[in-house]
């Protein structure tokens, strides 16, 4: 087996005060899990960070995107605010008439007096695979304003779009969302572990005041990290929950818990399918048309952003639901029938389960849309942070690194020094977490596989050896 790490650092738990000579103390647990710590911390930090520098970078644009947006597609949002705004299905028929491709997909009348209406159209060639065409209308003049593909329930037009695509697959389709899983799955393990190390510091230790080299440097990655750290604590964990592997253990869990999100009946009324088809499917407008079902939803109290999914068969009923993700929250929904204009059923937000307003909630702070700029700017700050860790830890590595030995490593065997029952306990929990985490479990076993490997192959270089040194006396 690898040998018990003997070689003094910055990092190594402190000597004790005392030089009187007596019998060695026996360290604490957290003593003996703190070199444990230090040597994941480094190694999953080095190997990592290019994950997370990318991952940092592009999460910054994101978040900066939905200010941009505002300026580089104010044409198509904004109008001067008239007098009364014409009926929804006047409005349709204008992008209709614009982009006869397609089929209308959704409906998102004017939200304030000077916004255009959303005309968002399925099936247009050229248009991406899950995209829609989104057609801008003067809610007063039927004009349209433009049309611009758009991506996701949050609306994303080009710009967003394709950073958003950046951050979360870098292009590369679902192959390319491992980056983004690995990063959030040890982003957690490598902020959760810079605390314990740093509260492990003698207050002493931790200034940053006063110092220089590679001490200064560590004072700078400890103080931003601590600070930082619930931010990308949230961050992972807000990450993982729409992720590939995680994400899908989560969503069984959820619903094994019966925590899951609901969804609204979007199943016709009994007089459903009889006169329902009046209108056009390629308008939107069933039955008895968009302007009366919008009005059944306002009677429900569905208020501004709204959005309209006409029925998708003869035997659906028209969805209303609220897609203000900002605070507070509307994500009301109806279910209106298109032969009465009745409202067949009805979802309040206020009666998710604790876990979906959660996951809701997490997701919209992590995108940026749940306090606004507020949530953007702190976004922006944290991934600063995080660049900024990323490098001080890079440099600390170069630091360490004596004479020609560029970035010597933290020793081998630490894991040695943890009691056996403590240790038992910490791998029954790894294994656990790297169930449902697999893309942190994964790595972590082979990374553990390989540590033991390389140590016992020292292991028997250092007996082959001596056997040598013997034989040649």
């Amino acid at each position: 087996m690898s040998t018990a790490p003997t070689t003094t650092t910055d990092e190594s738990p402190d000597a004790p005060e005392s030089s009187k000579p007596s019998a060695p103390a026996k360290p604490s647990a957290a003593a003996t899990l703190r070199p444990l710590v230090l040597r994941l911390h480094f190694y999953a930090g080095l190997l990592v960070a290019p994950f997370l520098l990318v991952a940092a970078l592009s999460g910054a644009l994101y978040a900066a995107s939905f200010q941009a947006e505002e300026i580089i597609y104010a044409d198509e949002f904004t109008v001067s605010a008239g007098d009364t705004k014409l009926p929804i299905s006047e409005q349709v028929a204008a992008a209709r008439k614009a982009h006869p491709e397609g089929t209308v997909a959704a409906v998102r009348p004017s939200p304030e007096d000077d916004a255009t209406t959303r005309v968002m159209l399925s099936g247009v060639p050229g248009v991406g695979e899950g995209h829609t065409l989104a057609v801008f209308v003067d809610p007063y003049t039927a004009k349209v304003e433009g049309a611009l593909e758009q991506y996701g329930s949050s609306g994303a037009l080009p710009l967003r779009t394709w950073i958003s695509e950046f951050h979360r697959n870098l292009h590369l389709g679902e192959n390319g969302r491992l980056y983004s899983e690995l990063a959030a799955s040890w982003l957690w393990v490598i902020a959760g572990g810079g605390l314990v190390l740093w509260f492990a510091r003698r207050r002493t230790q931790r200034k940053v005041r006063g110092t220089s080299g590679r001490r200064r440097t560590l004072g700078l990655h400890g103080t931003v990290g601590v600070w930082a750290s619930a931010g990308f604590i949230f961050l992972s964990a807000t990450g993982l929950t729409w992720s590939t592997y995680a994400g899908a253990n989560i969503d069984v869990l959820r619903t094994s818990l019966g925590q899951s999100t609901p969804s609204i009946s979007a199943a016709g009324g009994e007089h459903t399918g009889h006169g329902a088809a009046a209108g056009s499917g390629s308008t939107g407008e069933h039955g008895v048309g968009l302007d009366k079902v919008l009005a059944a939803a306002r009677a429900e109290g569905l208020g501004d952003p709204v959005e309209m999914v006409p029925p998708v068969d003869e035997s659906s009923a028209y969805v209303v639901k609220q897609v203000q993700r900002s605070w507070p929250t509307k994500q009301d929904s109806v279910a209106v029938d298109p032969s009465t204009g009745e409202v067949l059923d009805v979802l309040r937000f206020a009666d998710y389960p604790v876990l979906a307003k959660l996951t809701r909630w997490g997701i919209d702070a992590h995108t940026g849309l749940l306090f606004g700029i507020v949530n953007q700017v702190a976004l922006m700050a944290l991934a600063l942070s995080l660049v900024l860790l990323i490098l001080w830890g890079y440099r600390m590595w170069w630091q360490r690194g004596r004479a020609a030995a560029f970035g010597r490593p933290i020793p081998r065997g630490a894991w040695q020094q943890v009691p056996p029952l403590l240790l038992v306990v910490l791998m029954a929990g790894v294994a656990v977490v790297g169930y449902f985490v697999p893309l942190l479990g994964i790595p972590l076993a082979a990374f553990i596989a390989v540590d033991v490997i390389l140590g016992e192959i020292d292991h028997r270089r250092g007996g082959r050896t001596r056997e040598e040194r013997v034989g040649a006396k």
